[in-house]
């Protein structure tokens, strides 16, 4: 008998992408605790994952428009704060004698307050404005898919981290250095988009060749 492969559906796909933009969320936020310099630049590590959310988040607007996007974005938040919420937990509760990694693991998953708000409120606006662009320029110019894509980037990520620098570091270092952390890691982001743009494009053209139900 011939077997028949099983199709996915656009439905599957959001779920599955739902789950995507969620765990990169939560793993950027662990990574950021360390940085790395790029030609004399220092950049938290959350950037070699975090701008996977923003494309996954330019595929869902595209796909299933900017109401579900919202969605995804909001449940990524909640999650985020769940486990921020579960981490503190984790780290008051008393280890026993033998365990000698509590202090290495409050270091690593503990964040200060100022961080997160900053966190919080950077990828919350960023991301929805990302989401808003994204849907806004289909209607003016949905034949030009890599302009919308890199407009709503730069969007997103330009206001991401005006917000998470800002909120973050304000009065910790000058202000020339605030401004150009702030611009090298919203192009950071960006020139990260537009070289895996080819991808994000085939995962688009994919999804819709599947049937939506």
């Amino acid at each position: 008998m011939p077997i028949h492969k099983e199709q996915l559906t656009q439905q599957e796909l959001y779920a599955i992408l739902t789950g995507i933009a969620t765990s990169t969320l939560i793993i950027s936020n662990i990574l950021a605790f360390k940085t790395f310099t790029f030609f004399d630049i220092i950049l938290p590590c959350a950037v070699i994952v975090f701008p996977i959310i923003y494309i996954v988040n330019d595929i869902l607007a595209e796909i299933y428009g900017f109401r579900k996007a919202r969605r995804v974005i909001f449940l990524g938040f909640i999650m985020n704060l769940l486990a921020v919420i579960l981490y503190a937990i984790a780290i008051a509760l008393p280890a026993p004698v033998f365990f000698e990694g509590s202090e290495a693991f409050r270091l690593v998953l503990s964040n200060s307050p100022r961080v997160l708000l900053a966190s919080f409120t950077a990828y919350l606006f960023g991301s929805i404005l990302n989401a808003y662009v994204m849907t806004y320029l289909k209607d003016k110019a949905e034949k030009y898919l890599f302009i919308r894509c890199i407009a709503s980037t730069i969007c997103g990520e330009g206001l991401d981290a005006i917000l998470f620098i800002t909120i973050a570091f304000y009065n910790t270092m000058p202000i020339t250095a605030l401004i150009i952390m702030i611009i090298s890691q919203a192009a950071f982001k960006t020139v990260y988009e537009i070289i895996t743009y080819p991808v994000t494009k085939s995962v688009i053209n994919y999804i819709k060749r599947l049937p939506t139900n």
